[in-house]
């Protein structure tokens, strides 16, 4: 049997080895239709270790070929089809595809490495384009979640403060729309703070979350952790906000593009709550619960938490 020592220090690996890999990186593609059927494209992402041109590999729909960054759409209804996009998910989490077509009319498509193929209408205007972004945004935010460590912390964080019970729902309730409304405030630019402190104190919220969890006494923090939820809610909502930035919003449909981002970090946290909730029983099932082991979990994710706090106010400074 493995003892909880050897279980932490794999976790300890573990969350080195992925502790920043909660940056999402984002590349855009330009694409100018000067006649109908014939576009012209452009980088415009500069390119990090190589050029852009060697990390994607572009299948446009068929019926078109590309010559250099000259596109020909054979049919009459243009650039129509599928598109995919190899090479996502190493140096790039996201590509963003800004069309302008013939016609006046602009849009921009999201491939990510989950959702790695996008279907064009051949027009600026088609209904069934926002089905298209609300599937690339949904996907983006799950993998915000998921490789946000110091959001997942957090969440944990609020777990073992209140633990499974019912005051558990009203607790990530309440994280949930402080999170949303600060999101929502932030990327349509009615407020919004720089990203460096909003970061900075994420971090120190887990720290001082972890400290309650410690605490023997009773506290304000035991009796309402709604509202401490809520209160460090709005931080890490800009925290959200500057992730979707990163991204960007559509000219159009920014509104979906905006929930289902939302929508994506809510199905990623419910499912870390879930899997949390399944290894509680199952570990109940298997040993008595050990306190001891939750302390050891509170004082590493609390000794991360006080890393990313002070290299966040080093940057700052620096």
């Amino acid at each position: 049997m493995r003892s909880p020592k050897f279980l932490l220090l794999l976790l300890l690996c573990f969350l080195s080895a992925l502790g920043r890999a909660h940056e999402l990186s984002l590349a855009e593609m330009n694409l100018y239709e000067y006649r109908p059927g014939a576009f012209q494209w452009a980088w415009a992402t500069p390119p990090k270790d190589r050029p852009l041109d060697e990390v994607f590999i572009v299948h446009w729909p068929q019926g078109c070929a590309s010559n250099e960054q000259v596109v020909q759409c054979a049919s009459e209804q243009g650039m129509k089809g599928t598109l995919e996009v190899e090479g996502l998910g190493n140096s790039y989490s996201a590509l963003m595809f800004n069309i302008k077509w013939h016609d006046g009319g602009s849009r921009v498509y999201t491939i990510t490495s989950a959702q790695p193929r996008i279907y064009l209408f051949g027009k600026a205007n088609d209904e069934r384009e926002g089905i298209e972004i609300a599937k690339a945004y949904t996907g983006l935010g799950i993998e915000h979640i998921l490789t946000g460590w110091d959001h997942l912390c957090f969440v944990i964080s609020l777990l073992l403060l209140v633990g499974y019970k019912k005051r558990l729902i009203a607790t990530i309730t309440f994280f949930t729309i402080a999170h949303s409304l600060t999101l929502a405030l932030s990327a349509f630019d009615i407020f919004s703070l720089r990203s460096p402190p909003v970061e900075a104190v994420i971090a120190l919220s887990i720290m001082l979350v972890c400290y309650e969890v410690l605490k023997k006494t009773d506290s304000m923090t035991h009796r309402r952790p709604e509202l401490v939820a809520f209160s460090f809610g709005l931080l890490h909502g800009m925290g959200f906000a500057g992730a979707l930035k990163e991204i960007g919003l559509p000219a159009h449909n920014s509104l979906i593009a905006l929930l289902t981002f939302n929508v994506g970090v809510e199905i990623g946290q419910l499912f870390v709550i879930s899997i949390t909730w399944l290894m509680y029983h199952l570990w109940r099932k298997w040993r008595p619960v050990d306190y001891k082991l939750r302390d050891s979990i509170v004082y590493l994710i609390g000794g991360f938490s006080m890393f990313w706090t002070v290299s966040r106010l080093l940057n700052i400074i620096a």
